[in-house]
């Protein structure tokens, strides 16, 4: 709100609406990620810790089917319902419909990355290809784009 005050006040821009800009950003992106963490933290603790490490150094300890097997299971059974949950969080903390529609884009678009993060260091994976089936199809990726225009 303060915002679109500072837009019809100042077309041009000014500094203290990019400074509620960036304020906006920032707190958006700590409140997208908490939302995630709520629903899939074993995703997200593994594609910021385990996922990266591999890539980056060969880790002496590398990523087995044992330990990702778990998390794509879990992500498997409950991201429909997670995601219907997280819909329902938005909808109510924020009375501004375009400005919740924003965030739940965002959050969608942050659980995409983590969900393609797994993906991608499953298939570095030994062995991983007898998890296929437990994994979600293209169909979870063109859900996420169908939630984020709606």
């Amino acid at each position: 709100m303060t915002i679109a005050v500072l837009k019809e006040a100042v077309p041009e821009g000014g500094k203290i609406q990019m400074h509620f800009e960036e304020l906006l950003k920032r707190n958006t992106a700590i409140y997208v990620e908490e939302l995630l963490v709520e629903h899939f933290s074993d995703l997200i603790k593994f594609v910021k810790t385990r996922a990266s490490e591999d890539l980056v150094s060969g880790s002496e300890h590398p990523i087995t089917v044992t330990e990702v097997e778990p998390i794509v299971k879990d992500f498997g059974s409950r991201w429909k319902a997670a995601i219907e949950l997280m819909h329902n969080d938005v909808i109510t903390s924020f009375s501004n419909c375009l400005c919740g529609m924003e965030i739940l884009r965002a959050a969608l678009t942050q659980l995409l990355f983590y969900y393609t993060g797994l993906s991608d260091c499953m298939k570095r994976i030994a062995g991983a290809s007898t998890l296929n089936k437990d994994l979600v199809s293209i169909s979870f990726s063109m859900t996420l784009r169908n939630n984020e225009s709606t």
